[in-house]
C-alpha cells in the first residue's frame, strides 16, 4: 500500500508556511520541513540561514496521487508564495527564502512546466514568474522544531503569516480560491 505514495518537494519561503496548506488536504500522507538543493550534507537551520550551504527551506509531501494528483499540488503551490520574488519570499530575504520547484520525475517536471506557463500567461502577475523548476536533490528534514510549527506555536505561525506580508499577498492576488 505504501507503494501508492510519491513525493513532491517546494521551496516556497519559511517552511512553517509552507506546511499547513498542504497538511490539510485530502490524500496528503506526510508533510515534512527541510532543506534541499545544497552542497552541506545534513545541514542545520544557522547553517542554511548563512546563505552559503545552497540549500532552500523546503516541505516534502508523500501525497496519494489518485486522491490529490500533482497537477493540484502545484496549484496549491502557487497559491501560497509570491512566484514573482527572485530574493526570497515577503519578509524573508535571501537564497534559503527563493522559491522553487524540486521535480522527482519527467512527468512532474513536464507538469510543473505547464503549470508555471499556464500561470504566467493568466495575467494574474505583472511581473514574470521566476521561480525554477529543478531536480530534486537529498532532501534533509529540519529540526524537530519546526516541524508542525503551525500547530505548535499557533499565535507565532498565524502572527507571521500575516507579519511578513504573506497572508495579505495572498489575499490580494487569490481571494477565496487560496481557501481550496
Amino acid at each position: 500500500m505504501e507503494n501508492k505514495y510519491e513525493l513532491a518537494t517546494f521551496a516556497g519561503g519559511c517552511f512553517w508556511c509552507m506546511v499547513k496548506p498542504f497538511d490539510e488536504q485530502p490524500g496528503i500522507k506526510r508533510v515534512i520541513s527541510g532543506y534541499t538543493g545544497g552542497s552541506v550534507e545534513n545541514p542545520s537551520y544557522q547553517q542554511v540561514c548563512t546563505d552559503t550551504t545552497g540549500h532552500y527551506e523546503a516541505v516534502q509531501i508523500t501525497y496519494d496521487p489518485e486522491v490529490f494528483p500533482y497537477e493540484k499540488l502545484l496549484e496549491l503551490f502557487w497559491q501560497q508564495i509570491d512566484p514573482t520574488d527572485p530574493g526570497g519570499q515577503f519578509y524573508d530575504r535571501g537564497q534559503s527564502y527563493q522559491t522553487a520547484i524540486f521535480y522527482h520525475n519527467e512527468m512532474q517536471k513536464k507538469l510543473a512546466e505547464e503549470s508555471k506557463k499556464a500561470l504566467q500567461e493568466s495575467g494574474r502577475f505583472s511581473k514574470p514568474i521566476v521561480t525554477p523548476l529543478l531536480p530534486a536533490k537529498t532532501f534533509y528534514p529540519a529540526e524537530e522544531y519546526h516541524q508542525q510549527y503551525y500547530k505548535k506555536n499557533r499565535a507565532h505561525y498565524e502572527s507571521y503569516q500575516i507579519g511578513s506580508g504573506r497572508a495579505g499577498f495572498i489575499q490580494k492576488h487569490w481571494g477565496d480560491e487560496s481557501d481550496k
